[in-house]
């Protein structure tokens, strides 16, 4: 008996149309005009014989009968994308869709990815470092970097590296900064988004920056970064973002050596696309790059160890700390005896 469905392209159409309530930013998102969205709804709707919008002159909501379809539709999508993903033997694509942070697409994958485009010269990558919420299957991506600590349910994520801060600033002000004090009375600069900051530094140290007042506040670790090498103050380097700064001598580090956090960097993805052989290359690539970090920096267990994480293991999960006891105690002797200095 065969299925009674609609045409599955109006389908797609209004599921855009659904989770915008917008016609002009279902076509943006889609890559297509508001009126093929428009004609493509209306088509469905001919179809159903129901109206699935209340159309107003600068307004779209979704009727009762749109309300109930639009989830069941959109359930009904990501089965089929999931579905696609695992057949057995499906030859490669050659595209590739990776979804970065700003900051670190910016400091760290571009400056690298021509060397993954000359090892891999028929793999097409497309990289998205827009700060939205990323729905794989039904935002086209394959593979995305994030920072955090697991907490990523029902995906696979690997975790590549472990984040490092130390305080940063342009060589000429760093001629100024010999001790904590020092520190407390220059111009701080702090990233509002970012979980890990001054006080996170402030606690693996050993220094208490409650006291500390005033400072400039951004919500991007690049705006901040940049702010410290226009010499407007001292910032929380991100290692391994600000590695080229201390390269080319615009950045040097105070008061350090570079602290590891809790938070680290990891490769998320869908457990459907963890054999593509796309996705694969570019696991091998990233490790690869990445075997250059400090080892303090290294997740727990092997490089790039990875779980499945179900939502009853991602409750309360954290990145075990590597830090020696000792290690910690070192720190906390030099910066005492600098600021006796």
């Amino acid at each position: 008996m065969a299925y009674r469905l609609p045409p599955l392209s109006s389908m797609r159409l209004f599921e855009a149309a659904g989770r915008h309530l917008s016609f002009k930013a279902a076509a943006e998102d889609l890559n297509i005009t508001p009126s093929a969205i428009s004609h493509g709804v209306q088509t469905l709707e001919d179809w159903l014989g129901v109206e699935l919008f209340v159309r107003g002159n600068r307004s779209l909501g979704l009727t009762e009968a749109g309300a109930v379809y639009l989830p069941q539709v959109q359930a009904a999508l990501e089965l089929l994308a999931r579905a696609t993903e695992t057949v057995p033997g499906r030859k490669p694509t050659g595209r590739l869709a990776v979804s970065v942070p700003p900051t670190f697409g910016m400091r760290w994958l571009l400056p690298r990815l021509r060397r993954f485009n000359e090892r891999h010269p028929r793999i097409e990558v497309t990289v998205d470092s827009s700060q939205r919420r990323v729905e794989f299957s039904r935002d086209g991506i394959d593979i995305a970097i994030r920072m955090g600590r697991g907490e990523w349910n029902g995906l696979h994520a690997t975790c590549l590296v472990r984040e490092r801060l130390v305080p940063v600033c342009t060589p000429a002000l760093a001629a100024s900064i010999r001790s904590v004090d020092d520190l407390r009375r220059a111009t701080l600069l702090h990233v509002t988004r970012a979980a890990e900051d001054w006080a996170a530094w402030g606690g693996l140290a050993g220094i208490d920056l409650s006291a500390t007042t005033g400072g400039l506040r951004f919500d991007t670790i690049q705006m901040a970064l940049e702010a410290a090498v226009a010499g407007i103050g001292v910032t929380l380097g991100r290692l391994p973002l600000v590695e080229q700064d201390f390269a080319a001598g615009r950045l040097v580090p105070v008061l350090g050596p570079p602290l590891v956090c809790a938070t680290g960097y990891w490769l998320v993805m869908q457990r459907e696309t963890v054999t593509r052989p796309e996705v694969s290359a570019f696991r091998r690539w990233i490790d690869s790059e990445l075997k250059e970090a400090d080892e303090g920096a290294a997740c727990a267990g092997p490089q790039g160890s990875s779980a499945d994480f179900s939502s009853r293991a991602l409750k309360g999960s954290r990145l075990p700390k590597r830090r020696t006891a000792a290690h910690a105690g070192a720190m906390k002797k030099s910066l005492r005896a600098r600021s006796r200095s």
